[in-house]
């Protein structure tokens, strides 16, 4: 007999903000595929990443730890694929398991992927067009977009799957990642128009040290190869300014577009094989991005641009269409969600707590009202100094303790600690720091307290 538990299809992108995805109102993008998860499922609006950036999300959502504990604090660190994961559990528990695409958690030995039937996965970060993978641990290179051949081996996998036992497929797509190189056929997208510019796009980063020090400024800190051009001698400085915002926030666009395209590639095979209603799909993003919000590129920031995630999810027998869930959540509640879906125990070494429920429409009373926050890479790539915080559904509350720590891919530079805190409410776009203000002692007392509680729960070490 066929085993009836549910199939699910995790597609993650890279670097794919949720104010570039048409479902979360976005002004500059249209992403129909993306969209219909969300109008036959569920969209979530607060859901949030423990470190805004790419091999430690990516750590976080396998292993369902923050990144203290699973070891990979910057990008420099290797994932031990010795520890408890979420693919390992459901492969031992029948699964058939896969992923293709980006990895980026190192290579050779306990950094291969574990706990899946089938692999393919870019060197690093890979290319854009004719990339290598490596099948298997075996490097070969394809003719053809990162994003097609991506697409190309999952359905293939999912077409000499057993059709009796139920499947786990995570298509990791490199895309929209720097430095942005879209296909043919997206290629001449967004030619005869202007894209706005974001709000905060003049952001002058007061009260704000560690923003003003951070070097992701869209144009100045571009290359070339981000830009595929030098600006037209004629320019003034803001002119080049404008003009490197539009070379890169359209090819990202068209990057994205191609995402979206090979989305409804796999929705409509789920579709021809009678598999939507007992698949979940969800679609998300390894963090958020700066899409020239307070002038920047880039992610790592604790603010909301590159701390939330994106997240539709359709799952046809619990989660209601067109439904919209306001309830926090974090990467570390991925992997014990997933476990929950298929009837499996969630370990004690998982810090996340599954939202199944919540999906569903059901947010229990004693629901998470705070998520945690850290990011270790201290001042490595962008000049973004070490942070830890809380963030609740009306404020955040962020500490810059300035210190590298001894970690890998970190700068051994100390920069002067300092505290931001932002009302989320009168102050969406995070642009006054009020620490320390009078008005707010007892709101910023509450944080601090939580924090504190939060660091104990899960078990990391405040900076002095």
């Amino acid at each position: 007999m066929p085993d009836s538990r549910p199939n699910i299809l995790f597609i993650m992108s890279d670097d794919h903000a949720a104010h570039a995805i048409s479902t979360y109102g976005s002004v500059i993008n249209e992403t129909p595929n993306i969209d219909r998860i969300a109008s036959e499922g569920a969209r979530f609006d607060n859901v949030f990443c423990g470190n805004a950036i790419c091999a430690p999300s990516r750590a976080t959502i396998l292993a369902g730890t923050h990144s203290h504990v699973n070891g990979v604090l910057t990008l420099s660190d290797r994932f031990d694929g010795s520890q408890v994961t979420f693919p390992k559990l459901m492969q031992a528990a029948g699964y058939q398991t896969a992923i293709f695409g980006k990895w980026h958690l190192g290579h050779g030995g306990e950094a291969d992927p574990t706990g899946f039937d089938a692999w393919s996965v870019l060197p690093g970060q890979g290319d854009y067009h004719d990339p290598t993978f490596f099948v298997q641990g075996e490097e070969q290179r394809f003719d053809g977009y990162v994003t097609d051949l991506i697409t190309d081996f999952s359905l293939d996998w999912l077409e000499h799957r057993d059709p009796d036992r139920p499947f786990m497929l995570m298509t990791h797509h490199k895309a929209p990642h720097r430095p942005w190189e879209p296909d043919d056929k997206h290629a001449a997208m967004y030619d005869d128009i202007d894209i706005p510019l974001p709000e905060t796009w003049d952001d002058d980063y007061a009260t704000r040290p560690a923003a003003e020090a951070a070097l992701m400024r869209v144009g100045r800190d571009m290359t070339f190869t981000d830009l595929k051009a030098e600006p037209p001698a004629h320019l003034s400085d803001e002119e080049a300014r404008h003009w490197a915002y539009q070379r890169y926030i359209k090819d990202y666009l068209r990057c994205v577009a191609a995402v979206d395209d090979n989305i409804g590639r796999m929705l409509d095979w789920l579709d021809a094989n009678d598999l939507a209603d007992n698949t979940i799909v969800i679609y998300t993003s390894d963090q958020g991005f700066f899409l020239g919000d307070h002038g920047w590129y880039d992610k790592r920031f604790m603010y909301e641009e590159s701390l939330r995630m994106p997240f539709v999810m359709r799952y046809p027998r619990e989660v209601a269409p067109g439904s919209v869930v306001d309830a926090m959540v974090s990467n570390i509640d991925f992997a014990p969600t997933f476990l929950d879906h298929a009837g499996l125990d969630v370990p004690g070494v998982m810090q996340g707590v599954s939202f199944r429920e919540v999906a569903g429409g059901q947010v229990p009373e004693e629901w998470q009202d705070s998520i945690y926050y850290r990011y270790w890479m201290h001042l490595e790539h962008h000049g973004v100094a070490a942070h830890y915080g809380v963030r609740t559904a009306t404020h955040k509350l962020i500490y810059y303790y300035g210190e590298a720590l001894g970690t890998t891919g970190s700068i051994d530079r100390d920069t002067e600690p300092y505290w931001e805190l932002f009302d989320l409410q009168a102050d969406p776009n995070e642009l006054n720091n009020i620490h320390g203000g009078p008005e707010v002692s007892g709101v910023q007392a509450e944080l601090h307290a939580e924090l504190d509680r939060l660091m104990v729960h899960y078990g990391d070490t405040p900076v002095a």
